[in-house]
């Protein structure tokens, strides 16, 4: 029996769409291919579960091969087959309804992901490769005739008497010119490697070689052979589909070092499994993050039904979780998924609320489980927390209970405890809790040690969102404010109804305002002369809180940018009551007192890191001859 037809698409447009859409997904045709050929497997074995195949389901190894001569790539499964009525029904007439809405429509698509998902045309991605493409196909139906379809990329097709002789159904695709690169091993292995390494049927691709034992030498030690064995693709079980009762640690372990070979391990990872009001299964693991936050992301890949998608999964997993690694399987989101389903559908939404909760109940779990381990992976955690506290509400409601503040001496503090630490301390004389905080330990010691001297605390802030977390915590706060240490001098960061009393006269203060303004000599230096404690610096400079705060944000960009084009103005504050400046003042020669002054001031920018060039090798020529 022989039969010809048409192929009920209503357009000849399609074939040359199909063909030339998108250059860089046409891949994709072997994803879409061997996903029939898994559901064709899963369909037989799920009628034998129920009683409605009798036959012996035996191997149901999908095979695939390749042939660079005759330009073929055969994808070959024992599923349930087709007969000839079935393929005329399930491959001629594609799922939808004419050519004005076709045309219409793919415009709008953005890529072939979408334009294969959006009409049904999964199994019509292989004329993306070729030429020509056959089907041989025979039903697991007691008594089916083999059938056999061709057609060559044409609204045209052929349906006649098949030579299969066992249950299932090959696809053979005859690879034009154009895409002769996919006869190539490497090059299908790959395509394999990234789609098909989890999917539940078992998966061969040619054969590899295996060193085998093969009895004892003369000398008793164990002889070991070559032998050809199969080339199984895939993991048919990977570790999200099973229960984590019965897993332990070093089999998570064991699966993020297969999932990504070069990292350092995980820190700890959360075991997803839900199946209402959707279903999910997945892994999350978090890493030790590094501070090039774009580098972190697009780790978590994205599967459905065990085939892979992607790993842009922005509007699945919440922003401040893009940093986790892992994989999230869902059969609620289709294979081919476009950008802008994602952002629509409402079982999307579910899972991304879904995997904030279970982020934040593992959180606490640890926290209240072990503090001390939690403090000691606080660094790497840290970053996670305070992202999701910036962007996610839901989260920072949460986050409150397991959100941890660092201070210079390495004690930790959740906030509410932090408050109560330092709210007697280092409240100002108008009622608002200041707290104090360094972003460069090292850097910023002697104001470190100057706060220290007063009682006061001081936070480590020293993370890539810090800038945002410092305002965030304002915000949030009543009558709290964050400053760097070194954005005044103590006693102005943290004013208190008692001061210093002034050694020197007005005159004498304004003398000293003039001779450090002219040793000085810079418009962007601002000199003020104050009364503070004798002990505290001789000469201090400070860039004001607001300023340096907006500085440090433009450089993260968005709408703070333009600031990190403005000069950058700076206090020197004179502390009026250290005997230097009384040495300065009894000096009568004005070269000795000018000079004097450029080392007060030099000392102090050499104390934040913040003399360089020329000005560093004149203050080592001064001191060098004072000395």
């Amino acid at each position: 029996m022989q039969e010809k037809g048409t192929i009920s698409i209503h357009t000849e447009n399609i074939f040359p769409i199909i063909k030339k859409f998108l250059y860089s997904d046409h891949e994709i045709f072997l994803r879409e291919l061997v996903s029939n050929a898994v559901d064709a497997t899963q369909k037989l074995k799920r009628l034998a579960s129920l009683g409605q195949f009798s036959g012996e389901v035996g191997d149901t190894t999908i095979e695939i091969s390749f042939d660079e001569t005759a330009q073929t790539i055969t994808i070959a499964d024992k599923g349930i087959g087709m007969t000839g009525e079935e393929i005329k029904k399930y491959i001629n007439q594609i799922a939808f309804s004419g050519a004005t809405e076709f045309m219409e429509k793919f415009k709008e698509a953005n890529d072939a992901n979408e334009i294969i998902g959006r009409f049904g045309l999964g199994f019509y991605s292989a004329f993306m490769v070729a030429d020509k493409v056959e089907i041989q196909s025979l039903s697991y139906q007691s008594g089916a005739e083999p059938a056999r379809w061709i057609c060559e990329g044409s609204t045209e097709f052929e349906i006649s008497e098949g030579n299969r002789l066992r249950r299932g159904t090959e696809v053979i695709l005859h690879v034009n010119d154009d895409n002769k690169d996919f006869l190539n091993e490497h090059r299908l292995q790959q395509i394999l490697d990234k789609y098909c390494r989890f999917l539940p049927i078992a998966i061969k691709f040619g054969t590899k070689t295996k060193s085998v034992a093969d009895g004892e030498d003369a000398e008793g030690k164990t002889k070991y052979k070559e032998i050809e064995v199969d080339n199984i693709v895939n993991t048919t079980s990977p570790l999200w589909t099973k229960t984590p009762a019965d897993l332990k640690d070093e089999d998570y372990l064991s699966f993020y070092r297969e999932l990504y070979p070069m990292s350092e391990e995980p820190l700890f990872w959360i075991h997803l499994n839900v199946d209402y009001p959707f279903n999910l299964t997945g892994i999350l693991y978090f890493p030790k993050v590094k501070n090039e936050l774009e580098l972190q992301r697009n780790k978590i890949q994205l599967y459905s039904r065990q085939v892979f998608i992607t790993d842009e999964v922005k509007d699945i997993v919440p922003e401040f979780l893009m940093l986790l690694h892992g994989v999230i399987n869902s059969p609620d989101i289709p294979l081919n998924v476009s950008r802008s389903f994602l952002q629509a559908d409402g079982n999307v939404k579910k899972i991304n609320n879904y995997i904030t909760k279970k982020v934040a109940d593992k959180l606490l779990e640890l926290f209240k489980a072990d503090r001390k381990s939690y403090e000691e992976k606080w660094n790497d955690i840290g970053l996670f927390v305070k992202y999701g506290i910036i962007s996610e509400e839901k989260f920072e409601e949460k986050a409150k209970d397991f959100t941890l503040l660092k201070n210079t001496s390495n004690e930790y503090f959740t906030t509410e405890e932090y408050h109560q630490k330092v709210n007697s301390t280092q409240t100002d004389k108008d009622g608002t809790l200041v707290y104090l905080y360094a972003s460069d330990v090292q850097k910023q010691d002697s104001f470190i040690q100057s706060a220290n001297r007063k009682g006061y605390d001081v936070l480590v802030m020293d993370g890539p969102l810090d800038t945002h977390y410092i305002s965030h915590l304002e915000r949030k706060g009543e009558k709290l404010a964050l400053k760097r240490v070194d954005a005044d001098v103590i006693n102005k960061l943290i004013e208190k109804e008692e001061s210093f009393e002034d050694v020197l006269t007005e005159e004498q203060r304004n003398m000293v305002k003039e001779i450090f303004t002219k040793a000085i000599n810079k418009g962007n230096m601002q000199v003020e002369v104050s009364a503070h404690n004798p002990l505290e610096a001789p000469v201090t400079v400070t860039m004001d809180e607001f300023m340096r705060r907006m500085k440090d944000m433009s450089k993260m960009g968005g709408p703070y940018s333009f600031y990190g084009a403005m000069p950058e103005n700076y206090k020197v504050s004179i502390n009026a009551n250290h005997q230097l400046i009384s040495k300065i003042l009894g000096t009568k020669d004005e070269a000795q007192q000018e000079k004097l002054a450029k080392q007060a001031f030099d000392l102090a920018l050499l104390s934040q890191g913040m003399l360089t060039g020329s000005d560093l090798t004149e203050f080592v020529n001064r001191s060098v001859a004072l000395i």
